[in-house]
């Protein structure tokens, strides 16, 4: 382990985490917000509505590849991967139907970490949901396929933990290791917008409301 990396697994009754130059971490956000639009259970319900009306899948790289970790969107836009590339639609390409609209709860805790962060009036057009199971994991890239680099990108862990990887503009950066809990949020932008991230394989452990998985929310502006 490198100091960072020490520093962050040891201090993990520090709140709030400066990671880089504009990138934060909030440990706990989500358990910690208690208002109405805003608490972990009208989030939870929500994300379990989404996932009951929009099928989660692989999808498949440009390369060909099949994606490990399974996903799907909901907003205005959604992110897709096929052989045709990466990019936004208006429409899930399984159905033909516009994505699941984005539910209030999601805009109020991106719209809240995003302003904790540094980065006010976010609103995101696009969530990106992401189902991790055991030694799936997430290769380094970058998020950019998106219209305005200015916007921030919001991350939020949810069920069993995770090591996530942020690196720096170029792939062969060296990478810090950190560890993401339940209800934990990333939030990065500025200079580090366009930083390489991924997420290492999954290991087995188990949450209550999540089983062995791990679902991730990513918040973007698109366009």
């Amino acid at each position: 382990m490198d100091l960072f990396e020490n520093d962050l697994f040891a201090s993990q009754d520090e709140q709030q985490v400066s990671i880089a130059d504009g990138a934060m971490l909030l440990r706990h956000f989500v358990q910690q917000q208690k208002n109405a639009s805003l608490n972990e259970a009208v989030l939870l319900a929500d994300l379990n509505y989404i996932l009951e009306n929009s099928s989660l899948r692989q999808m498949i790289t440009p390369g060909g590849f099949t994606m490990s970790v399974a996903m799907t969107n909901c907003g205005a836009l959604g992110w897709v991967s096929d052989r045709k590339g990466y990019r936004y639609t208006t429409l899930d390409p399984s159905t033909g139907l516009p994505w699941q609209p984005m539910p209030a709860s999601f805009l109020a805790l991106a719209s809240a970490t995003a302003a904790q962060a540094g980065y006010a009036d976010f609103v995101p057009d696009a969530c990106l949901i992401n189902q991790y199971q055991p030694a799936t994991r997430m290769s380094l890239h970058q998020d950019k396929d998106e219209q305005d680099f200015s916007q921030p990108i919001v991350s939020v862990s949810l069920g069993v933990p995770a090591i996530f990887l942020f690196g720096g503009a170029k792939r062969t950066d060296v990478t810090r290791k950190i560890l993401l809990q339940h209800g934990d949020v990333i939030v990065w932008g500025g200079k580090t917008r366009l930083n390489y991230h991924g997420v290492t394989p999954l290991k087995a452990d188990s949450h209550a409301a999540f089983g062995a998985c791990r679902v991730n929310l990513t918040f973007r502006k698109a366009a």
